[in-house]
């Protein structure tokens, strides 16, 4: 078994690319290396990210590299693409297209070169297989506005790449979208219709995901998956993970999940987040978006004006 650091060791992130590897049974420090010798067996690897966050990317790069030396047959899973883009991805990754082509005709997120480009350059440069493991944007936002009845309009060869019973569901799941928009606060257990659709579209995302990582296993068998996705999808062994598990029981299955260490604490916050995964890394704080509370709702309104303008229409 690998050695690990004892507590004593585990130091504070000093820059935003840092990340600090904790066992949090232990509350152990691991190398890279040590969390890649652990997780060598594991058929599924998890890594959840804040989104845009240096430490996060980097560290999922590194462990991508460790976790090739030891298992070279090797598949990335992406929440970054969308299933319908597979073939676009699969170009560049065949050298038909370049990456600025790429990244318009995948639809590849805006920090794309920042964030991922290092992730998908090595699955390249090795010949491994990259997969767009998303929900079609489009639908999603539709599920969001119409509710599940919208996928009865989605033309069938779409239908068919989504996954049978797209919104299944875990209780403790629900509960814990409903504390994030703050149904629960307010007293509502069963969120109104428009959260209740909001919520369907998160769980179309997490059970196409969830279904897509089964399809990867599947098709390249003896392949790890390396799956990155926003650590709510992950975080606590719920969403994409919960939804992998009830449909593939026997699969083993390991979750990597961030958490912030304060600026002002000498230690980590171990026990808040013990439970968050089967490994912790800790990494600095985002800066604060605003200051400016009437700046921030008016960003908020131009974001979800511009969301607006998009239509469900046939």
């Amino acid at each position: 078994m690998p050695s690990t650091s004892s507590p004593e060791d585990l130091t504070r992130p000093q820059t935003q690319y840092d990340a600090r590897i904790v066992d949090p049974e232990s509350g152990s420090a691991l190398t890279v290396e040590q969390l890649a010798q652990r997780l060598a067996g594991t058929e599924v690897v998890i890594v959840g990210e804040y989104h845009g966050h240096h430490g996060s990317h980097l560290l999922q790069s590194r462990l991508q590299t460790a976790l090739y030396r030891q298992q070279p047959s090797q598949v990335l899973s992406m929440e970054q693409f969308n299933l319908d883009h597979q073939a676009e991805l699969d170009q560049y990754l065949k050298g038909q297209i370049g990456e600025a082509e790429m990244i318009e005709d995948a639809g590849a997120w805006d920090n794309y070169r920042a964030s991922y480009r290092p992730l998908v350059e090595f699955a390249r440069r090795h010949h491994l297989p990259v997969i767009a493991a998303n929900a079609p944007a489009d639908i999603v936002r539709c599920v969001g506005r119409k509710g599940p009845p919208y996928l009865d309009r989605v033309p069938e060869p779409v239908r068919q790449a989504l996954p049978a019973n797209p919104f299944m569901d875990t209780p403790a799941y629900r509960e814990k979208f409903a504390d994030a928009i703050g149904a629960s606060h307010r007293g509502d257990s069963t969120m109104n219709e428009r959260m209740e659709n909001t919520y369907k579209a998160q769980l179309l995302r997490d059970n196409t995901m969830a279904t897509r990582i089964l399809e990867a296993r599947a098709r390249f068998p003896g392949h790890q998956v390396l799956h990155l996705t926003g650590t709510f999808h992950s975080e606590d062994g719920l969403g994409t993970v919960a939804l992998l598990k009830k449909r593939a029981p026997d699969l083993s299955v390991a979750v990597i999940s961030p958490a912030f260490w304060p600026a002002t604490d000498s230690a980590p916050p171990l026990e808040q987040n013990r439970t968050n995964g089967d490994f912790l890394y800790f990494i600095q704080p985002l800066p604060d978006e605003f200051k400016d509370p009437e700046r921030e709702r008016e960003a908020m309104a131009a974001r979800f004006q511009r969301s607006s303008s998009k239509t469900c229409d046939e």
